[in-house]
């Protein structure tokens, strides 16, 4: 690393900081819980540039990892909340903060599952995280992305790192070929669209598949209740669950029989003979209003 590189990454960790690390950690990345740790600088600076953090918002981070992204949101003047499984990484990254000067107050690091993590610390100084920016584990990606929005409805919007398909997936339209459960409950929290593509070579190890940025900005009032979406979401997973058939025949199990599903669908005004991937949100919560009113 040249002189110039140190000093454009200011606090930031390059490429042989990474390596110096998780050398003297002993840590290797992880294929099973799909570790892929970003090493470049100038990628964790666009990624953090394109969620408009802001000095003194609280940020939520899913899987810091070494802390590359970390660093970033703070550098910016974010303060972090850090949620991170792994005992070893967990264990590091405070000490890589203090390292570089970070103010205790500014972090707080959960070392929990990120899909079984039922509420966030408040920070000292900025609250409760407003906007979820992240380098997701790319095997659970989607997962934690629906669960942060349900959980957390103080995260107004999200900047995520995955692979480029499932991107693909969570900002497709109805009729779309990439169109699918994950892009309609998607909708329900927000409007999500493709941010730009990520080079594989600044990733450590170099993954086999692409990735890419989603952003998502939560609607400015929810679309209804917590009961009412647990309905729609149900609505959903029947309409995907065997989408080449009719969605009289897809809902016929969650309806309890193919002629009332049939009853449920006319009362939304819903073709029975369309299928699942013609809705949009406001079609599945058409029908999860329908079936209150059908004996």
């Amino acid at each position: 690393m040249t002189d110039a590189d140190a000093t454009s990454a200011g606090i930031l960790l390059t490429a042989r900081d990474i390596r110096e690390l998780a050398d003297a950690a002993g840590i290797r990345p992880s294929k099973q819980r799909g570790q892929n740790f970003v090493m470049d600088p100038n990628t964790v600076r666009t990624i953090v540039g394109r969620a408009g953090v802001e000095p003194g918002q609280a940020v939520l981070e899913v899987g810091p990892g070494l802390g590359s992204l970390t660093l970033g949101l703070l550098e910016a003047g974010a303060d972090v909340v850090a949620v991170e499984l792994d005992r070893g990484l967990a264990e590091l990254l405070p000490l890589t903060l203090r390292a570089r000067g970070v103010e205790e107050e500014r972090f707080r690091l959960v070392h929990a599952d990120a899909l079984q993590v039922p509420e966030l610390p408040a920070l000292p100084r900025a609250g409760e995280p407003t906007a979820l920016v992240a380098n997701l584990p790319y095997n659970v990606a989607t997962p934690i992305l629906l669960t942060m929005l349900e959980r957390f409805p103080s995260l107004r919007s999200a900047l995520v790192m995955v692979q480029s398909e499932v991107v693909d997936r969570l900002t497709a339209g109805p009729g779309s070929r990439t169109y699918g459960g994950p892009s309609v409950k998607t909708a329900w929290y927000g409007t999500a669209v493709h941010a730009g593509r990520i080079s594989r070579q600044i990733f450590w190890p170099v993954p086999n598949v692409d990735s890419a940025l989603v952003e998502l900005v939560r609607h400015e009032e929810p679309l209804g209740t917590d009961a009412e979406r647990e309905t729609v979401f149900a609505v959903i997973d029947a309409a995907f669950a065997q989408r080449r058939k009719t969605l009289r025949a897809a809902l016929a199990g969650w309806a309890g029989s193919p002629p009332r599903s049939e009853q449920i669908l006319r009362a939304a005004g819903i073709d029975p003979g369309a299928r699942g991937e013609t809705l949009g949100i406001e079609g599945f919560r058409a029908i999860a209003r329908a079936e209150k009113g059908v004996d």
